[in-house]
Protein backbone atom coordinates (compact mmCIF):
# COMPACT_ATOMS: atom_id res chain seq x y z
CA UNK A 1 0.00 0.00 0.00
CA UNK A 2 1.03 3.57 -0.91
CA UNK A 3 4.16 1.58 -2.42
CA UNK A 4 5.81 1.17 0.25
CA UNK A 5 6.98 4.77 0.66
CA UNK A 6 6.72 4.69 4.48
CA UNK A 7 8.53 1.57 5.32
CA UNK A 8 11.37 1.68 7.44
CA UNK A 9 10.96 5.45 7.29
CA UNK A 10 11.02 8.67 10.71
CA UNK A 11 7.73 10.21 10.59
CA UNK A 12 6.87 12.75 12.83
CA UNK A 13 3.74 13.75 14.21
CA UNK A 14 2.35 16.51 15.74
CA UNK A 15 -0.94 16.49 17.10
CA UNK A 16 -0.80 12.50 17.46
CA UNK A 17 -2.38 12.03 20.34
CA UNK A 18 -6.03 13.41 19.80
CA UNK A 19 -8.60 11.99 16.88
CA UNK A 20 -6.98 12.16 13.70
CA UNK A 21 -3.31 12.40 14.67
CA UNK A 22 -3.97 8.47 16.53
CA UNK A 23 -5.44 7.14 13.87
CA UNK A 24 -2.83 8.13 11.41
CA UNK A 25 -0.43 6.86 13.95
CA UNK A 26 -1.90 3.89 14.11
CA UNK A 27 -1.62 3.32 9.80
CA UNK A 28 1.66 4.06 9.90
CA UNK A 29 2.92 1.82 12.21
CA UNK A 30 0.70 -0.63 10.20
CA UNK A 31 2.81 0.57 6.81
CA UNK A 32 6.12 -0.07 8.50
CA UNK A 33 7.23 3.81 9.73
CA UNK A 34 9.03 4.65 12.64
CA UNK A 35 6.56 7.16 14.33
CA UNK A 36 7.71 10.10 16.22
CA UNK A 37 4.83 12.25 17.95
CA UNK A 38 4.74 15.69 19.35
CA UNK A 39 1.49 16.77 21.39
CA UNK A 40 1.35 19.07 24.20
CA UNK A 41 -1.05 16.65 26.12
CA UNK A 42 -3.70 14.34 25.46
CA UNK A 43 -6.82 16.12 24.72
CA UNK A 44 -9.51 13.65 25.72
CA UNK A 45 -11.00 11.07 27.90
CA UNK A 46 -11.38 8.71 26.89
CA UNK A 47 -8.77 8.97 24.78
CA UNK A 48 -7.77 6.62 21.91
CA UNK A 49 -4.15 6.68 22.33
CA UNK A 50 -4.48 5.68 25.95
CA UNK A 51 -6.85 3.26 25.36
CA UNK A 52 -4.26 1.42 22.20
CA UNK A 53 -1.31 2.22 24.33
CA UNK A 54 0.15 4.12 21.15
CA UNK A 55 2.79 6.32 23.76
CA UNK A 56 4.37 2.01 24.00
CA UNK A 57 4.71 1.89 20.32
CA UNK A 58 6.43 5.08 18.95
CA UNK A 59 8.71 7.60 20.37
CA UNK A 60 6.43 10.43 22.66
CA UNK A 61 7.29 13.82 23.11
CA UNK A 62 5.03 15.78 25.79
CA UNK A 63 6.08 19.12 24.30
CA UNK A 64 4.18 22.30 22.98
CA UNK A 65 4.60 23.25 19.59
CA UNK A 66 4.66 26.85 20.15
CA UNK A 67 8.12 26.08 22.12
CA UNK A 68 10.33 27.45 19.15
CA UNK A 69 13.51 25.93 20.64
CA UNK A 70 11.91 22.75 21.32
CA UNK A 71 10.22 22.04 18.13
CA UNK A 72 14.23 22.75 17.23
CA UNK A 73 15.91 20.48 19.71
CA UNK A 74 13.17 17.87 18.77
CA UNK A 75 13.76 17.81 14.79
CA UNK A 76 16.89 18.41 14.67
CA UNK A 77 17.53 15.26 17.10
CA UNK A 78 15.13 13.33 14.78
CA UNK A 79 15.72 14.13 11.33
CA UNK A 80 12.43 12.92 9.62
CA UNK A 81 11.78 12.08 6.43
CA UNK A 82 8.15 13.01 6.63
CA UNK A 83 6.31 15.61 8.78
CA UNK A 84 2.63 15.97 9.25
CA UNK A 85 1.53 18.96 10.99
CA UNK A 86 -1.64 18.25 12.91
CA UNK A 87 -1.32 19.91 16.33
CA UNK A 88 -3.89 22.57 16.78
CA UNK A 89 -6.83 23.78 18.99
CA UNK A 90 -9.15 21.84 17.06
CA UNK A 91 -13.00 22.56 18.24
CA UNK A 92 -14.91 25.81 17.19
CA UNK A 93 -16.51 26.63 20.24
CA UNK A 94 -13.26 26.53 22.22
CA UNK A 95 -11.95 29.70 20.03
CA UNK A 96 -14.81 31.75 21.30
CA UNK A 97 -13.89 30.47 24.91
CA UNK A 98 -10.27 30.37 24.42
CA UNK A 99 -9.08 32.82 21.16
CA UNK A 100 -5.49 33.58 22.17
CA UNK A 101 -4.66 30.07 23.00
CA UNK A 102 -6.54 29.14 19.45
CA UNK A 103 -4.38 31.32 17.61
CA UNK A 104 -1.05 30.74 19.35
CA UNK A 105 -1.76 26.93 18.46
CA UNK A 106 -2.99 27.42 15.76
CA UNK A 107 -0.88 29.80 13.57
CA UNK A 108 2.45 29.98 16.02
CA UNK A 109 2.89 26.55 16.24
CA UNK A 110 2.57 26.47 12.34
CA UNK A 111 5.13 28.92 12.36
CA UNK A 112 7.79 27.34 14.14
CA UNK A 113 6.85 23.85 12.54
CA UNK A 114 7.87 26.02 9.26
CA UNK A 115 10.37 27.87 10.55
CA UNK A 116 12.72 24.90 12.19
CA UNK A 117 12.64 23.40 8.70
CA UNK A 118 13.83 26.16 7.17
CA UNK A 119 16.60 26.19 9.48
CA UNK A 120 17.77 22.73 9.36
CA UNK A 121 16.88 22.08 5.80
CA UNK A 122 17.24 18.24 5.63
CA UNK A 123 15.35 16.43 2.85
CA UNK A 124 11.67 15.84 4.39
CA UNK A 125 8.15 16.03 2.95
CA UNK A 126 5.87 18.04 4.89
CA UNK A 127 1.80 18.06 5.03
CA UNK A 128 0.43 20.82 6.63
CA UNK A 129 -3.20 19.70 7.99
CA UNK A 130 -5.53 22.96 7.92
CA UNK A 131 -9.16 23.22 7.88
CA UNK A 132 -11.64 23.56 5.11
CA UNK A 133 -12.59 26.21 7.57
CA UNK A 134 -9.91 28.40 6.33
CA UNK A 135 -12.09 29.52 3.73
CA UNK A 136 -14.22 32.99 4.39
CA UNK A 137 -17.66 31.39 4.52
CA UNK A 138 -19.65 33.31 1.28
CA UNK A 139 -22.62 30.59 2.49
CA UNK A 140 -22.21 29.63 -1.33
CA UNK A 141 -23.95 26.40 -2.57
CA UNK A 142 -21.13 24.95 -4.44
CA UNK A 143 -18.07 23.42 -2.66
CA UNK A 144 -14.92 25.58 -1.87
CA UNK A 145 -11.96 25.50 -4.46
CA UNK A 146 -8.20 25.93 -3.76
CA UNK A 147 -8.09 29.39 -4.67
CA UNK A 148 -11.24 31.02 -2.56
CA UNK A 149 -10.57 33.63 -0.09
CA UNK A 150 -8.82 32.25 3.14
CA UNK A 151 -10.10 33.73 6.31
CA UNK A 152 -13.29 33.38 8.56
CA UNK A 153 -15.72 35.41 10.71
CA UNK A 154 -14.69 33.49 13.89
CA UNK A 155 -11.57 32.97 15.68
CA UNK A 156 -11.15 29.39 14.30
CA UNK A 157 -11.75 30.17 10.79
CA UNK A 158 -9.76 33.28 10.91
CA UNK A 159 -6.72 31.06 12.38
CA UNK A 160 -6.74 28.08 10.33
CA UNK A 161 -6.64 30.98 7.40
CA UNK A 162 -3.86 32.78 8.70
CA UNK A 163 -1.86 29.08 9.38
CA UNK A 164 -2.70 28.94 5.30
CA UNK A 165 -1.23 32.23 4.69
CA UNK A 166 1.86 31.71 6.77
CA UNK A 167 2.40 28.65 5.12
CA UNK A 168 2.58 30.50 1.30
CA UNK A 169 4.71 32.89 2.65
CA UNK A 170 7.06 30.11 3.71
CA UNK A 171 6.59 28.14 1.03
CA UNK A 172 7.32 30.67 -1.95
CA UNK A 173 9.87 32.85 0.51
CA UNK A 174 12.34 30.31 1.18
CA UNK A 175 10.53 26.60 0.33
CA UNK A 176 10.46 27.59 -3.71
CA UNK A 177 14.13 27.43 -4.34
CA UNK A 178 16.72 24.94 -6.03
CA UNK A 179 18.74 24.82 -2.81
CA UNK A 180 15.55 23.59 -0.74
CA UNK A 181 15.25 20.39 0.69
CA UNK A 182 11.88 20.04 1.58
CA UNK A 183 8.93 19.18 -0.09
CA UNK A 184 5.66 20.97 1.04
CA UNK A 185 2.07 19.96 0.82
CA UNK A 186 -1.12 21.31 2.24
CA UNK A 187 -4.46 19.23 3.57
CA UNK A 188 -8.02 20.78 3.93
CA UNK A 189 -9.97 18.24 5.38
CA UNK A 190 -13.84 18.82 6.51
CA UNK A 191 -15.72 17.70 9.62
CA UNK A 192 -14.14 14.30 10.32
CA UNK A 193 -16.07 11.20 11.99
CA UNK A 194 -15.09 7.44 13.41
CA UNK A 195 -14.30 5.37 16.44
CA UNK A 196 -12.44 6.42 18.54
CA UNK A 197 -13.34 10.26 18.74
CA UNK A 198 -14.03 11.98 22.36
CA UNK A 199 -14.14 15.56 21.77
CA UNK A 200 -16.45 18.09 22.91
CA UNK A 201 -19.32 19.63 20.63
CA UNK A 202 -18.83 17.06 17.74
CA UNK A 203 -22.67 16.14 16.51
CA UNK A 204 -22.19 12.07 16.19
CA UNK A 205 -19.86 12.13 19.46
CA UNK A 206 -22.99 14.03 21.61
CA UNK A 207 -25.91 11.47 19.79
CA UNK A 208 -23.61 8.70 20.91
CA UNK A 209 -23.03 9.96 24.47
CA UNK A 210 -26.85 11.09 24.76
CA UNK A 211 -28.54 7.99 23.60
CA UNK A 212 -26.31 5.94 25.64
CA UNK A 213 -27.74 7.59 28.44
CA UNK A 214 -31.45 7.68 26.89
CA UNK A 215 -31.09 11.20 26.56
CA UNK A 216 -32.19 13.73 23.97
CA UNK A 217 -29.81 15.22 21.71
CA UNK A 218 -29.18 19.37 21.56
CA UNK A 219 -28.74 20.22 18.16
CA UNK A 220 -26.67 23.81 18.57
CA UNK A 221 -26.79 24.48 14.90
CA UNK A 222 -29.85 23.03 13.09
CA UNK A 223 -29.79 25.06 10.53
CA UNK A 224 -26.04 24.27 9.12
CA UNK A 225 -25.16 21.49 6.45
CA UNK A 226 -22.21 20.42 6.50
CA UNK A 227 -20.08 17.24 4.92
CA UNK A 228 -19.07 14.66 6.52
CA UNK A 229 -16.03 12.09 5.78
CA UNK A 230 -15.07 8.70 7.61
CA UNK A 231 -11.32 9.86 9.01
CA UNK A 232 -10.00 7.44 6.55
CA UNK A 233 -10.64 9.24 4.08
CA UNK A 234 -8.57 12.19 4.45
CA UNK A 235 -5.83 10.43 6.08
CA UNK A 236 -5.10 8.22 2.86
CA UNK A 237 -5.39 11.82 1.46
CA UNK A 238 -2.41 13.03 3.23
CA UNK A 239 -0.80 9.65 2.65
CA UNK A 240 -0.63 10.60 -1.43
Amino acid sequence: MFNNVYRGRKVLITGHTGFKGSWLTIWLLKLGAEVVGVSKDIPTNPSMFEALNIEEKITHYQENICDLSKVKEIILVEKPDFVFHLAAQPIVSTSYVEPIETISSNVIGTSNILETLRVLNHPCVVVMITSDKAYDNVEQVWGYKENDQMGGKDIYSGSKGAAELIIKSYFYSFFDRPNCNIKLAVGRAGNVIGGGDWAKDRIVVDCMRAWSKNKSVEIRSPNATRPWQHVLEPLSGYFN
